[in-house]
């Protein structure tokens, strides 16, 4: 089944409600052997691009995760970027700010760990974690040095929306394609995913009570997740929610939208000036010259 990115990003200067959005699709893959295909045909080709997109050294690329807890944001890193040359891509999963990342603005932290050149930076959570988590507990604004009533003042968050909008957009200008995804999941999936991670032996490292605390606040986060997702989507660094609920197809999904902003990106391997095409025949040669037994060589 052909995957049309345009299917899961969000319209521009739209109410979103996500509650009409779909948290399981029909599967986009036949088999399991079929998705193991598919991935990997996916891999091998954002595999290829990276590459590209290195040599080209004119271009980078910001994917940012964004999802409740069990949303399946790791495994999608994990599986979609499997093939990536870990020197042209950075993963970095921002938890609870540190004392000196609090003493900086919001978007500090993340806006020194955006991708250089020719490179893939990948954000698990990001700075969208200051206007969702803090929405829902804008107790933490008193550690950023605000007094904690500034929650209720709307200008304050359309604030922060337009500071991130603006730093996309500068992105966006110099040269770095960024795309979002929001990973949508139902609350019931959830519930079975924290159940799978207290059974079995191997995935209890990643529950603990606070996840369970989290889950009495889903309300509350999926409203600041609506507006957030509608005052942050633009043309040019836009929202994608992916069904989530089935985890093979999200990785499939995700991965197909890389690829296409890849493809749209115009990469193109550099092209020699004559100075340095002069210098490549000279070498090429001298190879030529040295590469018979027995011509002149330095042993």
């Amino acid at each position: 089944m052909r995957i049309d990115p345009d299917e899961y990003r969000l319209p521009v200067g739209k109410e979103v409600k996500l509650g009409e959005l779909p948290t399981r699709t029909k599967p986009v893959f036949a088999s399991k052997e079929d998705y193991a295909a598919l991935l990997r045909q996916h891999v091998d080709r954002l595999s290829a691009l990276q590459q590209l997109l290195y040599a080209s050294n004119s271009r980078a690329l910001l994917i940012i995760f964004q999802g409740m807890d069990s949303s399946g944001k790791d495994g999608a890193i994990r599986h979609v970027m499997s093939g990536v040359d870990p020197h042209g891509c950075e993963v970095h999963s921002f938890k609870q700010p540190n004392a000196e990342e609090l003493q900086h603005d919001f978007l500090w932290r993340t806006r020194r760990r955006t991708p250089a050149r020719g490179r893939i930076g990948i954000f698990n959570r990001s700075h969208y974690e200051e206007v969702l988590i803090v929405r829902v507990h804008p107790e933490f604004l008193v550690n950023e040095g605000f007094d904690a009533k500034a929650a209720g003042d709307k200008k304050f968050w359309r604030d922060r929306y337009e500071a991130i909008i603006d730093l996309e957009r500068h992105l966006h200008r110099n040269g770095t394609s960024v795309i979002k995804f929001f990973l949508h999941l139902s609350w019931e999936e959830q519930r079975r995913r924290f159940l799978a991670r207290i059974e079995r032996p191997e995935k209890n490292w990643k529950f603990n009570l606070a996840d369970i605390e989290e889950r009495k606040f889903w309300k509350r986060y999926m409203t600041a997740y609506e507006e957030c997702l509608a005052a942050t989507t633009t043309p040019d660094s836009p929202w994608f929610v992916v069904p989530a609920d089935d985890k093979p197809n999200a990785r499939l999904i995700v991965s197909r939208i890389i690829l296409a902003t890849m493809e749209g990106m115009d990469l193109r391997f550099p092209k020699p000036d004559a100075s340095r095409l002069r210098e490549l025949e000279t070498i090429g040669a001298e190879l030529l010259r040295t590469g018979v037994m027995g011509a002149s060589h330095t042993e």
